[in-house]
């Protein structure tokens, strides 16, 4: 290799050139190969100068890696989360779960609950035997000569089941009859066929129907039933007819005039002498009297009015059973 040989003796010479450079001091060289050498001596010392530096630099770091690899820095111990596996559930499993803490839920009571106690059934009252609806049990009782006949709506319920007049508890007309001198003593209900032979008071309705309360009675029953009564007033020729309500004596109304009765031309208590019941045959008919109501259900009017009213039927009752002389019949019968 003769190239590599001819280097070598070169560089040789160089570094020895440089050597003696070296030595000799910069201000001395005043030549251009002077100059030239103080060049390449400063530019030799700054390339050894800076290779150097880093060279140290890279052992430094190469030190600072081997220390760190001597002696690693153990890293502080951290707390890894532990997620406990989780079998899928499949949703057959969650049925079974949720039908069984339904089944739990449904069976088990809970405590904060009173158990109710079951409340014992009472047998419902068997109703009394009576006729149907639409009939009734309760008979007039409208001999000839009667002082009074009193008229009434309709039977209710009780009253056609029994057959007595007026049987309802509520019903205030026995208690009329009483305070108002219509009758010596206060009666039951089971008095009402007793009435004439001690009273001369006789009973009837204008509608033979049965109902809870009058009210349930329609407009053409009630005016179907006024021809009636006249018939059976023209026939028993009372000396009074006293209408037991303010409806019966609309209905009349109606029937004789074709219209409704105005306001202004009700009033309780006598009626004018044009309108009496049962006229023909040479007969005047009866007067009519007409009074409030006796059913427990009416609330128009207040007790004390309904009792003024009665009582001036009843002063007109007691004075015409005196002049015919049954006073007399009346003490000796309650005694």
């Amino acid at each position: 290799m003769p190239a590599s040989t001819e280097v070598q003796p070169k560089l040789e010479e160089d570094e020895t050139a440089l050597e003696t450079v070296e030595d000799v001091p910069v201000n001395k060289m005043t030549s251009f190969n002077g100059r030239l050498q103080q060049f390449l001596h400063n530019g030799t010392a700054t390339r050894e100068a800076l290779s150097t530096s880093r060279t140290t630099i890279s052992q430094r770091r190469i030190n600072t890696t081997n220390e760190r690899q001597a002696d690693p820095i153990t890293p502080s111990p951290r707390r890894k989360r532990t997620v406990p596996p989780t079998a899928p559930i499949t949703t057959a499993t969650h049925q079974r779960t949720t039908r069984s803490k339904s089944t739990l839920m449904a069976t088990s009571p809970s405590p904060s609950k009173r158990k109710r106690t079951a409340t014992p059934q009472i047998p419902p009252t068997p109703p009394i035997a009576g006729p149907p609806a639409t009939e009734s049990l309760l008979r007039d009782t409208i001999p000839p000569n009667l002082i009074l006949l009193l008229v009434g709506v309709n039977p209710g319920i009780m009253t056609g089941v029994t057959g007595y007049a007026y049987a309802h508890p509520s019903n205030l007309f026995w208690k009329l009859l009483y305070s108002s001198g219509i009758t010596s003593v206060r009666h039951i209900p089971a008095d009402t066929y007793k009435l004439p032979a001690l009273y001369s008071v006789g009973n009837t309705n204008i509608v033979e129907r049965p109902t809870r309360d009058a009210s349930m009675l329609s407009r053409a029953e009630m005016d179907a039933g006024v021809p009636v009564l006249e018939a059976k007033v023209a026939a028993q020729r009372p000396e009074v007819v006293c209408l037991v309500g303010k409806s019966i004596w609309e209905a009349v109304w109606r029937v004789r005039h074709g219209r409704g009765i105005r306001k202004e031309e009700f009033r309780y208590g006598w009626q004018a002498e044009t309108e009496n019941m049962g006229r023909g045959d040479g007969w005047a008919g009866a007067p009519v009297f007409v009074a409030t109501t006796t059913s427990g259900l009416a609330a128009g009017m207040k007790p004390a009015e309904k009792e003024a009213v009665w009582a001036e039927l009843g002063s007109w009752v007691v004075k015409r059973r005196q002049e015919r002389g049954l006073d007399s019949v009346v003490v000796k019968e309650e005694v």
